[in-house]
């Protein structure tokens, strides 16, 4: 390691004044701070020897200005004017060398930097000022080199993002990688529809994210603005705005936005442009699958953080219910249709939701309604919005659940009535969609028809019977459905099945002798029932 460089200073962070104090060759020089103490932090651009009475002339500002004080004027007025030029100019500091010409510094020159706040540095010892140029402008230069270097890397990585036709998730996870920090992409209405944070929670990111952002005016061009100081860029095409890109501070007080972070925002925003161009899915429809996603799998780190990415969306968290429902399109087609018809109803009924795909041909739907809002009329209505477009549609509702992490559940059961629900299920006479109450045996074994416990147990219930009946050309599996649908009356089975009734005591006994059950005991009826059903339902499927 170089022992000239400044201790814990990265690569991406800019030299400053106590940078350049901290090096060893100036160290030796025993360098006293007696002025300016709060702008050490002013970085250093270049260093600047000088014995001239006028060094401001050939200054550019951010120099570190060197002297012995031999040029300094006698009179106050002079080194007031010598002062002001060196301020006016914006140099980082003034560092002179008491050896020669002075054993302390003058109070007038004292009072000027005092006055205007620039950095007077005394060194006690000689130093040889030419070193000092060569390591401080080493260090500068190669800052400069890594700079082009990490520039060209932001380039290539995005360019590869843009080949690759990365989508905008990608896009904002890559400039929060590369850059350290939360990077927001939010849309007209100031939504936030991707969030990847570095350094923050996502409640942190997104906590009062509209307000927040509508505090951070618009304008043109990758610029720091608003109270917070985010770095933005507007996402756009041919003079339309689709959205605006953030990058915001860290929550510690680290280093400023530098120009690697203006030219990572503004590659961020033209692959978020590239990406809307190539992929047709709406922003907005992207961010309501993944947070539906994150909801469903239960993926968010916290209750908190799962309440501050919804309310982002516009989503309601407080004093409101929450109902999951599921659009099964039973043919695979017609999603995109449906969820605009959707999206269309919900718009019209003012009912804040997010609306999103998650699987192929299933859509799913979270409702936000207030504590006194009955859901079931909602759920009706896009029920029928749905059906009216594709009538082999299942509509599958969950239970209401009064917090947002508690969702989750809402949409397993909507889930569990889908799966109970066979093509060509008759809707409830009231409504067009299903719920947990229209489940009964017969559909929660279809539900589990492909468990092989259920699969064993039919079969080990009835194989003997159905053997029977395939070897001797009988059918004593419909009497026996006959005899259980009439709850063991032997008379209405008689008369369902056409026979006499002795023939019907014949074929009873035959069944149970077969089966090794008693038709008369109501559990072993009860089993016998399961299982013809199941069969049933998994002939039928």
């Amino acid at each position: 390691m170089n022992d000239n460089h400044p201790a814990g200073h990265g690569p991406t962070r800019e030299l400053t004044v106590a940078d350049v104090l901290a090096l060893p060759v100036l160290a030796a020089g025993q360098p006293q701070v007696v002025t300016g103490v709060p702008h050490l932090d002013r970085p250093v651009g270049w260093v600047h020897i000088t014995e001239l009475t006028d060094p401001a002339s050939f200054l550019k500002g951010g120099e570190l200005v060197l002297t012995t004080g031999m040029p300094l004027p006698e009179d106050a007025a002079g080194v007031r004017r010598y002062v002001d030029e060196l301020a006016d100019v914006g140099a980082a500091a003034l560092v002179i060398e008491l050896v020669r010409r002075y054993h302390r510094p003058p109070d007038a020159l004292v009072d000027a930097c005092r006055l205007r706040g620039l950095p007077l540095v005394t060194l006690a010892k000689d130093v040889n000022f030419l070193e000092v140029t060569q390591v401080v402008h080493a260090l500068l230069l190669g800052n400069q080199a890594d700079a082009m270097r990490r520039t060209q890397r932001i380039h290539e990585a995005f360019t590869a993002l843009t080949l690759r036709g990365a989508g905008p998730e990608d896009v904002v996870r890559a400039a929060a990688e590369m850059s350290g920090r939360t990077v927001v992409l939010e849309n007209l209405v100031h939504q936030a529809l991707i969030c990847e944070p570095s350094g923050l929670t996502v409640e942190e990111a997104l906590a009062d994210w509209e307000q927040r952002s509508r505090a951070t005016g618009p304008g043109d061009g990758t610029a720091t603005r608003g109270p917070e100081g985010w770095l933005t860029a507007s996402v756009e095409y041919q003079g339309e705005r689709w959205g605006r890109v953030a990058m915001l501070p860290a929550r510690t007080d680290g280093p400023m936005f530098g120009p690697e972070d203006v030219t990572l925002l503004e590659r961020t925003a033209m692959a978020l442009t590239v990406a809307r161009l190539i992929h047709p899915t709406p922003w907005e429809r992207s961010a309501h699958r993944n947070a539906l996603l994150d909801l469903v799998e239960q993926r968010h780190r916290s209750a908190e953080d799962a309440r501050a990415r919804c309310a982002a969306l516009g989503l309601p968290t407080d004093r409101h219910h929450f109902v999951a429902a599921l659009v099964d399109l039973r043919a695979g087609k017609g999603g995109a249709e449906t969820e605009s018809r959707l999206w269309q109803e919900l718009r019209t009924a003012g009912i804040p939701a997010l609306v999103g795909e998650l699987a192929p041909g299933r859509l799913g739907i979270l409702l936000a309604l207030r504590v006194s809002q009955p859901w079931r009329p909602i759920v009706e209505r896009l029920s029928g919005a749905v059906l009216s477009l594709a009538p082999g549609a299942v509509v599958s509702a969950g239970s209401e659940v009064a917090d947002l992490t508690d969702t989750a559940r809402s949409f397993r059961e909507a889930a569990r009535v889908a799966e109970a629900t066979p093509p060509g299920q008759p809707l409830p006479p009231d409504r067009s969609f299903h719920e947990l109450s229209d489940i009964g045996l017969r559909r929660l074994l279809y539900a589990l028809r492909e468990d092989t416990r259920i699969q064993e147990y039919t079969e080990r219930r009835l194989r003997r019977l159905i053997d029977h009946d395939t070897q001797h050309g009988t059918d004593l599996l419909t009497t026996l459905r006959h005899y259980l649908d009439a709850a063991g009356n032997k008379t209405t089975a008689a008369r369902r099945g056409g026979l006499s009734r002795e023939t019907m005591y014949q074929r009873l006994r035959t069944i149970e002798r077969l089966l090794g059950r008693d038709l008369e005991a109501g559990d072993q009826r009860t089993e016998l029932h399961v299982a013809l059903t199941a069969l049933d339902v998994m002939r039928a499927d």
